[in-house]
């Protein structure tokens, strides 16, 4: 291989590391105008936040419905690198998985609008609760039994039930401001504690 090979080829990388970084940017811009304006929001905003031309959004994402699947896979997959991470990281297991469930709230709260996206007929809608269950149960259970483990809570919890409560708790937060979902949530993870 010349040089002037090995230095197409890292430039290749750079650019595809670019895109990459561009992309997500993007992305991070369009949860957040989600999160303000909802999934119908005009696309236009989405460019300004994220400071790039409509033709760019459009050519990563050729409809809306592109934008929001690629959004809601792009938050699931940050929800479920944080739990590793935080893991690694936090005082106690308990610790690491009450800071994701509240990661887990702001997912579920946050995604204004998405709910009724995804029911609707698109077909590209239908494989996202089996990605987002397929990324993020294995993420719960990890942080369960590392807490379990560790003697912090009890032995006896399932992933998928945890996380299923936790979103019925979320339901009706953003329509009601008398409604604490997160206080509940987290006297929901405080009674997983194992009684001394």
């Amino acid at each position: 291989m010349s040089d002037s090979d090995e230095g197409a080829g890292r430039a290749a990388q750079s650019k595809r590391a670019d895109a990459r970084r561009n992309k997500e940017t993007l992305l991070d811009a369009a949860a957040a105008v989600f999160v303000t304006s909802g999934v119908e929001a005009p696309v236009r905003d989405i460019a300004a936040k994220a400071g790039v031309g409509l033709g760019t959004i459009y050519r990563h994402f050729p409809t809306r419905a592109d934008l929001i699947i690629a959004v809601y896979r792009h938050q699931v997959d940050a929800c479920a690198e944080a739990g590793p991470a935080l893991l690694a990281t936090s005082a106690t297991p308990h610790a690491a998985l009450g800071q994701w469930i509240n990661l887990f709230v702001d997912f579920l709260v946050t995604k204004h609008g998405l709910a009724a996206v995804l029911q609707s007929d698109n077909a590209g809608f239908d494989t996202l609760h089996a990605y987002f269950l397929d990324r993020l149960v294995p993420v719960c259970t990890q942080l369960l039994e590392a807490a379990a483990a560790a003697g912090e809570i009890r032995s006896d919890t399932d992933a998928y039930e945890l996380m299923r409560g936790v979103g019925n708790l979320c339901i009706g937060a953003d329509s009601d401001p008398r409604y604490d979902a997160r206080r509940l949530v987290e006297l929901l993870i405080a009674g997983l504690r194992r009684p001394h």
